[in-house]
């Protein structure tokens, strides 16, 4: 399915943000070494806010290295794996590609496809970008989250190999479009919750957004 091209870890800083203090663990550097996953993070990282990040359902955060050109032209820069605070940058396995609910072995780990990341005001921060989170929303470009079925170590270019796909074929692309775009798409909505694995404080929040179409 896909190669693991970097793992990145960082502990929350202390920075400011619209002059306010804030605290973030958007800052990851890549490590070399083979990493320890338990079933709620990847060793050496952390989470400064652990109502919207880290825990179960977001254990680990991923972005596709295929984005990487697409921000560097739009920001003007050059990126280095972790710039978007994830803690795995992988190749092969994009927003379209990831299942919800996908199943894969990574290494020594068994991880689950959860959720589309949720861009915040954090990713801004990062990038000095005012409505960089709102771009993210626009073109999908949002990362995911893993759950770790069954913790071990990962290395660097370990392979991603699929070991299970749900029968309703519910791509991260499509939580992301029916959440930020097309929120009245009701054909789009309806095959959203076929995704039974989606986490679920957000299938609750896209079922309420059927019911309102009613």
């Amino acid at each position: 399915m896909g190669k693991l091209i970097s793992v990145n870890v960082g502990k929350p800083v202390e920075t400011t943000y619209k002059g306010k203090p804030i605290s973030t663990g958007i800052y990851k550097q890549p490590v070399r070494e083979s990493v320890y996953v338990s079933n709620v993070q990847v060793e050496g990282d952390g989470q400064a806010d652990l109502v919207h990040h880290g825990g179960s359902e977001k254990a680990i955060c991923v972005y596709p290295v295929e984005h990487y050109e697409y921000w560097e032209k739009k920001l003007g820069c050059e990126l280095k794996a972790g710039a978007f605070g994830e803690n795995f940058t992988v190749s092969g396995l994009d927003e379209k590609e990831a299942r919800i609910g996908d199943i894969y072995q990574i290494g020594g780990i068994k991880v689950q496809v959860s959720l589309p990341r949720q861009p915040c005001f954090k990713l801004a921060k990062k990038f000095e970008v005012e409505n960089m989170h709102l771009f993210v929303m626009e073109n999908g470009y949002s990362g995911y989250y893993l759950r770790v079925l069954e913790e071990g170590h990962v290395t660097v270019q370990d392979d991603i190999i699929l070991e299970h796909r749900p029968d309703h074929d519910v791509p991260v692309s499509l939580i992301n479009r029916v959440t930020y775009k097309d929120r009245t798409d009701r054909t789009g909505l309806v095959k959203a919750l076929l995704a039974k694995e989606l986490n679920e404080s957000w299938y609750h929040k896209l079922s309420k957004q059927l019911s309102a179409l009613s």
